[in-house]
C-alpha cells in the first residue's frame, strides 16, 4: 500500500491503531516490525478527577491501559498523551496522573488540553508536573526519530471553545518545516483537531488551516489528536487526520439526534470497549493491531 493510502483502508475496529510508518512514508505491512524498528504508544483524555455517571473510576481505566502499553513484548520508543491528563487542573489530579504515567516504562511525552489549563494555576501545576525541557513557546516542540520529523503543537485554552494555535506558534511550526524535505514523513500531535471535526461543538482548531497549508507540500502527513473522545478520519491531500479514543469515557458522535458534548454514559459492560489507546510501529516496515481496553 502506498502511503497515501494510508488511514482510508485501515480498519479501525478498536479504540488502538497499529501505524505504519516508514522513511518512506507510511505503508502496510507483515505482522513483525522489522530490526532496528521502534513504535511509539497515543493514549489521550484521562480525565483524571473526573466523577460522574460515565465512568466512576477514570483512575482505573488509565491504570489498565498503563499495564496494557506495560505488557507490550516490546516496548514504544515513547508513549505520547494528547491531552486532558486531568478533568479540573487540580494540583491533587496532577498529582494522581503523574502517580499513574510515571509507571510506565516507556519514556512519556505529554501535550495538555483545556482541562489542564483551567484557572491561573493550571498552567503552572500542569508545566510542573509534564513540561519538556526542549519545549519552546507555550510547550509546541518537535524532534526526529526513525526517519520521521514528529511536531508537537499546543492548540488549547482555558475553556470548552475552538482550538488556536496563534501567530507565534504558526511562525515557529512554518521555520520548523521549512527546513524539512517534501518527501521526510511527518506526524503531527495535538489535543484539539486541527480539520473541521464538528465545529458546531468546537471540535476544531480556528487557524488549523494556517497549519494543514504549511503541511501540504510534504509527500506523508498524518495528524494525531484527542479532545472528541472517539476515532474520525479526514483526509486532505496526503494528510490523514485520525482522532483517538479517550480512556476516560466516550463522547457522542457528531450530528447524533439531541446530543451534545460531553461524559456520555453507556451500558457498564460496555465502557471498556469504548476506551482504548492507540500504538505505533514505526519501521521501514511493520503491522498495526488495534486495542480497546476491553481486548487488554
Amino acid at each position: 500500500m502506498k502511503r497515501r493510502d494510508f488511514v482510508g483502508h485501515v480498519a479501525w475496529t478498536g479504540a488502538g491503531l497499529l501505524y505504519v510508518l516508514g522513511a518512506d512514508g507510511i505503508v502496510r505491512a507483515t505482522a513483525d516490525a522489522s530490526p532496528g524498528s521502534f513504535g511509539f504508544v497515543q493514549i489521550s483524555d484521562s480525565h483524571i478527577g473526573y466523577t460522574g455517571p460515565a465512568n466512576d473510576d477514570v483512575r482505573g481505566t488509565l491504570l489498565k491501559a498503563v499495564a496494557a502499553i506495560n505488557a507490550m513484548p516490546a516496548q514504544p520508543a515513547f508513549v505520547i498523551h494528547t491531552g486532558d491528563v486531568t478533568h479540573l487542573s487540580k494540583a491533587t489530579e496532577f498529582d494522581d496522573a503523574r502517580a499513574v504515567l510515571s509507571t510506565l516504562r516507556a519514556p512519556l511525552i505529554t501535550i495538555p488540553g483545556e482541562h489542564d489549563v483551567i484557572g491561573a494555576e493550571g498552567p503552572k501545576r500542569y508545566a510542573a508536573a509534564f513540561a519538556r525541557k526542549e519545549a519552546a513557546g507555550r510547550g509546541w516542540s518537535s524532534w526526529d526519530q526513525g526517519g520521521i520529523h514528529f511536531v508537537a503543537l499546543i492548540n488549547v485554552g482555558e475553556g470548552e471553545t475552538m482550538g488556536m494555535l496563534g501567530d507565534e506558534q504558526l511562525s515557529w511550526l512554518a521555520n520548523d518545516l521549512g527546513a524539512r524535505k517534501a518527501n521526510q514523513p511527518v506526524v503531527v500531535f495535538g489535543h484539539v483537531p486541527l480539520f473541521a471535526a464538528a465545529p458546531e461543538w468546537g471540535w476544531t482548531t480556528t487557524d488549523g488551516t494556517k497549519a494543514i497549508a504549511l503541511l501540504r507540500r510534504f509527500n506523508a502527513v498524518t495528524v494525531l489528536n484527542g479532545h472528541i473522545h472517539q476515532v474520525l478520519e479526514h483526509q486532505d491531500g496526503a494528510i490523514r487526520f485520525a482522532t483517538a479514543r479517550a480512556t476516560a469515557f466516550p463522547q457522542a458522535a457528531p450530528g447524533t439526534p439531541n446530543a451534545k458534548p460531553g461524559p456520555l454514559k453507556v451500558a457498564p459492560d460496555s465502557l471498556l470497549g469504548v476506551l482504548g489507546y492507540r500504538t505505533v510501529e514505526v519501521a521501514g516496515r511493520a503491522a498495526w493491531q488495534d486495542r480497546t481496553l476491553a481486548q487488554g
